[in-house]
């Protein structure tokens, strides 16, 4: 069997991706949360082919996580807002009835940083989730900075290209 080192040795150096914020109030000036993804996917490496805010009503999401998985240039999507459980929070649904295979370590690790760092109990109530669409992967974590900082710096941007790698392995 291989070793990680060696599975990260062979992933891909970029990965094109897009970014969504899910959000009823918020705008392209105040998405902090937004913003410190692109901030974060640019400075590592990769490259990010769109970016967009959606209000949260699960069938737009659908749609528009269908039309991300059918657009070549879109290898992965991240998704901030909307995973929480108040009546609007529809994120966690539409995500999940979309992903052909959930990777459930993301959520759970996600929830176990917030509880070890700094939300304590609270992190149960984050519903963060991740998986593959055909051949795309979806990452939906929490709307709050702190949050995407958390998923982003500890998760996401360590795994990203290896996740990939395991996408494309034939």
């Amino acid at each position: 069997m291989r070793s990680v080192d060696e599975h990260k040795a062979e992933a891909p150096a970029s990965v094109t991706c897009q970014v969504i914020t899910v959000s009823d109030t918020r705008t392209k000036e105040n998405d902090t949360s937004g913003k410190l993804m692109l901030e974060l996917l640019e400075h590592h490496g990769y490259s990010v082919v769109d970016y967009r805010i959606v209000k949260d009503e699960y069938d737009e999401l659908r749609n528009l996580l269908h039309e991300s998985a059918e657009d070549s240039r879109i290898q992965a999507v991240l998704l901030s807002g909307g995973t929480g459980i108040a009546p609007r929070d529809t994120t966690y649904e539409a995500v999940s009835s979309m992903l052909g295979k959930e990777l459930p370590g993301f959520g759970e690790i996600f929830r176990y940083l917030s509880f070890a760092e700094d939300i304590g109990s609270a992190a149960i109530l984050s519903r963060a989730i991740a998986g593959v669409m055909n051949e795309t992967a979806v990452f939906s974590m929490p709307g709050s900075i702190g949050a995407v900082k958390l998923a982003m710096e500890r998760i996401i941007l360590p795994e990203l290209r290896h996740v990939m790698r395991e996408i494309y392995k034939k």
